[in-house]
């Protein structure tokens, strides 16, 4: 294929992804809105109110990125498991695998389209957090980058999630029983210097950890671990995910059965 034919074959995949969650938007856009506007009253102005600061700041503006961080994890994950799963289980996914298109162009525009869907949400809970609290970005350009290498991560678990996935029910015991859990203790309400050293161990083995604590700094100018090792960690995980998500789909399996 040509440069020109591969550029319309990924956005074509990318164009449907975008189009899929903005149709349905009250149940892809809206809920993640109003969860976080939920967050935001009780845990930043009822309860953040009693704690005080944490890391230099007031607990609204110290749980603020973290949210932000959370809503993109969980939607770039879960518009590309519940889209590919959905393609996989209509038997779309066929009529992919016999064309001509790279496996790579594929797998890259599921990705983006998750990508878009965890950066509009993000974009929305950050535009919601502004009648909360003001924000002051530290810095812009590891702000931007971590937000879109997170969403391009998970988009990847999804993907991974949705090939091996047997059931709708299949694509919820990630995020239900891994993916959450992980979250809540990857930093999001709290910071781990507040935990005796074994925990602060134990939290280390966590990836979101180390996401949070980046894009922390990307707006704050605080984080609880080194920046550039965190960037080395998922730009790791990048490539191990994106290379087992393309021995997938090359050799079909959970998909040509």
């Amino acid at each position: 294929m040509t440069s020109r034919e591969l550029f319309v074959a990924f956005s074509t995949i990318v164009t449907k992804e975008i189009r899929r969650f903005t149709r349905i938007w009250g149940q892809t856009l809206l809920p993640p809105a109003i969860t976080m506007t939920l967050y935001f009253i009780i845990f930043g102005n009822l309860i953040g109110s009693r704690i005080g600061e944490m890391g230099g700041f007031n607990y609204m503006e110290y749980i603020v990125p973290g949210l932000i961080m959370m809503s993109v994890i969980t939607n770039s994950y879960g518009n590309v498991v519940s889209s590919f799963y959905s393609t996989k289980f209509q038997r779309n996914i066929e009529e992919l695998l016999v064309s001509p298109i790279p496996y790579w162009v594929i797998l890259s525009g599921y990705v983006l389209g998750g990508v878009s869907r965890g950066l509009a949400v993000g974009f929305i809970v950050t535009m919601l957090s502004l009648f909360f609290t003001d924000l002051q970005i530290h810095n812009i350009g590891i702000t931007v980058s971590i937000v879109f290498l997170t969403a391009v991560l998970f988009a990847l678990g999804g993907f991974i999630n949705a090939v091996f996935a047997n059931s709708f029910d299949d694509i919820s015991i990630v995020p239900t029983f891994i993916l959450t859990p992980l979250t809540y203790l990857g930093g999001v309400f709290y910071s781990i210097s507040l935990l005796p050293d074994f925990w602060q161990g134990v939290s280390m083995l966590n990836p979101i950890l180390y996401m949070v604590n980046t894009f922390r700094y990307g707006i704050l100018g605080v984080s609880d671990i080194n920046i550039l090792f965190a960037y080395g960690m998922i730009l790791l995980f990048i490539v191990v995910l994106f290379s087992v998500s393309l021995h997938l789909l090359k050799s079909g399996k959970g998909i040509r059965s």
